[in-house]
């Protein structure tokens, strides 16, 4: 089939890998602009650019699809298809109409569960148990399209990141866009609408905003947020005049039992390798933690380094002394 893909991630990049594999004509291939990236901020191609040079296909990296001039480039190739994964615009209307068989998405939830623009992200946030690939038919809504195929994937409670379930739905997409293919003169699609027991959910972009943690939250809510957020934008808390990032944590249920718990964001305790803080219900330990300017660091080796900084200081270089147990607070 002659096809036209557009994507930009490593997401999309999986896809169009199994696409090239499994024997489809890539015509062209779109994708953002090169942007900066890294500490340096050096402009770099998209991971999906990067591999269409090396399998030697055409790339054009328009900023826009309203202008006449794409618009009259993409009639020009003649393509059957086009395939859509995490590409980073809108398509208008005329866009949708150019392939002879349309434009179809690969989508990063089960629709119309987590439509928009961070579906893998907001299932992990809202604690769901599932995910999966949805081939969709679209039209000039936003995700709101026939659907034409699904497969669906569990998402591991307590230890599922974005970063994990987006490598494993990158493999799943590529499967699904290819087997979608082979049989797609034979497919019905399924109208959205028909999905009666399946709520209908926006998943907005994830904006740094969002990032810093606020204590009185509870601790299930704060331990999703954090998976959801990893490895961006991260989630973050102010300790002792320094922002530290979170990486990893875990419930602990009830936190401090006492009639009257401790404010939010309070050290309930801590040894030599655990650091627990209230949340406003139940409480979190905190198992992987970033300084700024620093790498990930087991709690164990951040509590020593609290402890090496009492040293430098002649104080008595205990956990205990350091942390003053009851009292410190994240804030």
């Amino acid at each position: 089939m002659k096809i036209i893909f557009a994507g930009t991630p490593h997401f999309a990049a999986t896809s169009l890998a199994a696409l090239k594999a499994a024997g489809h004509d890539i015509l062209l291939v779109l994708t953002q602009p090169d942007r900066p990236a890294g500490r340096g901020l050096k402009i770099v191609e998209s991971e999906t650019a990067q591999l269409a040079g090396r399998l030697g296909l055409r790339v054009e990296k328009p900023r826009t699809l309203q202008d006449e001039i794409t618009q009259v480039m993409l009639r020009e190739i003649g393509a059957d298809l086009m395939v859509v994964a995490a590409y980073g615009l809108l398509l208008p209307p005329v866009i949708l109409a150019i392939p002879r068989l349309g434009c179809i998405n690969i989508h990063g939830s089960l629709l119309p569960r987590w439509r928009g623009a961070a579906p893998i992200q907001r299932a992990i946030e809202a604690g769901d148990h599932e995910t999966g690939i949805t081939i969709m038919q679209m039209d000039a809504g936003l995700d709101t399209g026939d659907i034409l195929l699904e497969r669906r994937i569990a998402i591991a409670a307590g230890v599922e990141t974005s970063a994990s379930l987006f490598a494993k739905l990158a493999v799943l997409g590529g499967a699904s866009i290819v087997e979608a293919l082979a049989s797609l003169p034979a497919f019905k699609p399924q109208p959205q609408s028909s999905r009666q027991f399946i709520d209908t959910s926006y998943a907005k972009k994830i904006l740094k905003s969002e990032a810093r943690i606020n204590w009185a939250e509870a601790a299930t809510v704060l331990e999703r947020r954090i998976r959801a957020f990893d490895p961006f934008p991260g989630t973050e808390t102010r300790y002792r005049d320094e922002t530290i990032k979170i990486w990893q944590a875990s419930v602990v249920p009830d936190g401090v039992k006492d009639a009257v718990k401790p404010i939010p964001g309070t050290i309930i305790d801590m040894t030599a390798n655990l650091l627990i803080v209230q949340c406003g219900q139940d409480a979190l330990a905190l198992n992987m933690v970033q300084k700024a300017g620093g790498k990930r660091i087991p709690i164990a080796d951040f509590l020593r380094g609290l402890a090496s900084r009492k040293t430098a200081t002649n104080d008595t270089p205990t956990i205990a002394d350091v942390a003053m147990k009851i009292g410190n607070v994240f804030r």
